[in-house]
């Protein structure tokens, strides 16, 4: 199975993929289907319903302002992160909203986008209704447009007809049939053998198979601009101080980290375990960058945005001889796990809980930093399988449906973890007990019988607890 790096690694905007960059990518196809279909200068009302995690948590993740944003015509990797306050803004004070490429309409945000409590939508967790009226536009009579879409984890979105064709459509899962690529490895079982019949590295076929698409330099220069994008949100996540949106209170802490590393840098003193500070200020900073609704990177997810830069930042700065050649193997590699992972299980917090979100990112980053070490494939299938299965049974339980509390710190010890078991992975020769294909089965399986209150809706765990001390 081919699923792209570019796929997987996706340039947006904070704080959630399946809350945020999700319901932004549904509102805006819907608005350019019905472009194509020629029908869209006759719209005069819109209406978006969100159901299950969506509505749940939806104006923690500031669902609602995807949507608009969505409608309005924007995209989350080409909408500017400062501009969003004022875009939302001037849709609230005019009750005003004008269609991306179309007719300026009558929106009531309050009434339009629809928070439904009840039951979820029979595909996912994170479902939505787009619905259209044209004419006299009544909300009483049925639309006369109207399509379910569903946000299934790290900006990927389907449809209920994708759904029940059963296949992986371009929006679901690449655009790439099995057998147009040399190396279509569905499982990691098949890509170790693929791996041991080509005398290939992990990135070797990862890198073959993504040349299918494009040349080698427009590879480079695209690894290079999602490297670019991770490192950027660090940097800026370290200079930023102040409270994160939210009602929550939660006060940035990365730049005061950073500040004071700076500061021990400088005056030569360092313990032993400082380099586990570092390792987790680069994770806050990005995830404290995204829950400020700031320019991330979904690494698989946006949750988990931080753990891939995180392990990506400590190659550079921490390890001999590292490399943008070893970034852009690093990148290809952790695609590679992330593409199996999604393909037989789910990225999906609201799906089967955080060990879908950070647990699959730390094992991305293990996997990439051991092969950027010299690690052959069965050592580099084991640090993702390590990294997996300590956090298998992870919930999603966050504090007031805000990607803040416990996410960020989540974040750095996935970071930390990932590090760990890249190096106990190194440390063998590739034999261990419990295959990766295993363990992301038994963390499937783990989601599938996971309460849903533990899956996104902020009806258990910290979410409920914490308010209660």
């Amino acid at each position: 199975m081919f699923l792209s790096v570019f796929d997987i690694f996706k340039i947006g905007i904070g704080p959630s993929s399946s809350h945020t960059v999700g319901p932004m990518l549904a509102a805006n196809r819907f608005v350019r289907r019905m472009e194509r279909q020629g029908t869209l200068m006759q719209v005069t009302r819109m209406r978006a319903t969100l159901y299950g995690s969506l509505a749940f948590t939806g104006k923690g993740h500031a669902t609602d302002q995807a949507v608009i944003l969505g409608l309005l015509g924007e995209t989350p990797d080409g909408v500017d992160p400062d501009a969003v306050p004022d875009l939302i803004a001037a849709v609230t004070k005019s009750h005003r909203l004008k269609l991306g490429g179309g007719p300026e309409i009558a929106f009531e945000p309050e009434a339009d986008i629809v928070f439904d409590y009840g039951p979820a939508l029979p595909q996912h967790a994170n479902g939505m209704v787009m619905a259209a009226w044209m004419g006299e536009g009544d909300p009483s009579r049925p639309p006369d447009k109207e399509r379910a879409y569903y946000s299934i984890g790290g900006g990927f979105i389907a449809t209920d007809d994708e759904f029940a064709a059963a296949e992986e459509t371009a929006d679901i899962a690449g655009s790439e049939e099995p057998d147009k690529v040399p190396y279509p490895f569905a499982t990691a079982a098949e890509m170790l053998e693929m791996g041991g019949a080509s005398g290939l590295g992990i990135a070797a076929m990862k890198r073959t198979n993504e040349e299918t698409r494009m040349d080698r330099a427009d590879l480079d220069a695209g690894l290079d601009r999602i490297w670019a994008a991770m490192n950027a949100c660090i940097e800026r996540g370290v200079t930023q101080g102040g409270e994160l949106p939210g009602g929550l209170q939660v006060k940035r802490r990365a730049k005061q980290i950073w500040d004071g590393l700076q500061k021990d840098k400088q005056n030569n003193f360092r313990l032993e375990h400082t380099v586990m500070d570092w390792i987790s200020v680069y994770a806050l900073a990005v995830n404290e960058e995204n829950a400020g609704g700031g320019r991330v990177v979904t690494a698989p997810t946006n949750g988990a945005a931080g753990i891939v830069p995180a392990v990506g930042r400590y190659y550079l700065d921490f390890c001999p001889d590292a490399s943008m050649d070893g970034i852009r193997d690093y990148l290809l590699t952790a695609a590679g796990i992330g593409g199996i992972i999604k393909a037989n299980a789910s990225i999906s917090g609201a799906e089967v809980g955080c060990q879908g979100e950070v647990g699959s990112a730390s094992a991305m980053a293990a996997a990439g930093l051991a092969a950027v070490l010299g690690g052959t494939n069965a050592q580099i299938e084991n640090a993702a399988e390590i990294a997996m299965e300590h956090h298998l049974g992870m919930t999603c339980d966050p504090v007031g449906g805000l990607v803040q509390v416990p996410c960020i710190e989540r974040n750095a010890m996935g970071a930390v973890k990932a590090i760990n078991a890249a190096s106990l992975a190194l440390k063998g020769d590739g034999t261990h007990f419990v295959p990766l294909d295993n363990c992301i089965e038994t963390m499937r399986q783990t989601g599938q019988d996971m309460l849903s209150k533990y899956k996104e809706t902020s009806e258990g765990g910290l979410a409920v607890n914490l308010t209660a001390c």
